[in-house]
């Protein structure tokens, strides 16, 4: 078992930066992939960003690329999610995912382990 506790999320205002974090506990950190999903309202929870074990790799969505980077500390059992240039369609719920099954996993049903989640607001 992983527990994932994420942290970070609140409300900033178009062009601001946030900065995710997410605990990991349990089982050993580094053997997984690592990835961030997000949900707004109304619609179905999508990839954000994803980093292999043990971190060489990484893969955005494209809506995110450029502005967000996704990188992990496995020293501290934790990774991150830098978001920059923050605009109000970011505004969702975002999630932290873990899982074993390929490289760069896009897809939620190849996560195994999900954090509760924290609210990103993004004012325009």
């Amino acid at each position: 078992q992983v527990q994932l506790v994420e942290s970070g999320g609140g409300l900033a205002q178009a062009g601001g930066s946030l900065r995710l974090s997410c605990a990991a506990s349990g089982r050993t950190f580094s053997v997984y992939r690592m990835g961030w999903f997000r949900q707004a309202p109304g619609k179905e929870r999508e990839f954000v960003a994803a980093i292999s074990w043990p971190g060489g790799r990484t893969d955005y969505a494209d809506s995110v690329k450029g502005r967000f980077t996704i990188s992990r500390d496995n020293a501290k059992n934790t990774v991150y999610l830098q978001m920059n240039s923050l605009k109000p369609e970011d505004t969702a719920v975002y999630y932290c995912a873990a899982g074993t099954a390929g490289v760069l996993p896009k897809n939620k049903y190849d996560y195994d382990y999900w954090g509760q989640g924290t609210q990103v607001t993004v004012s325009s």
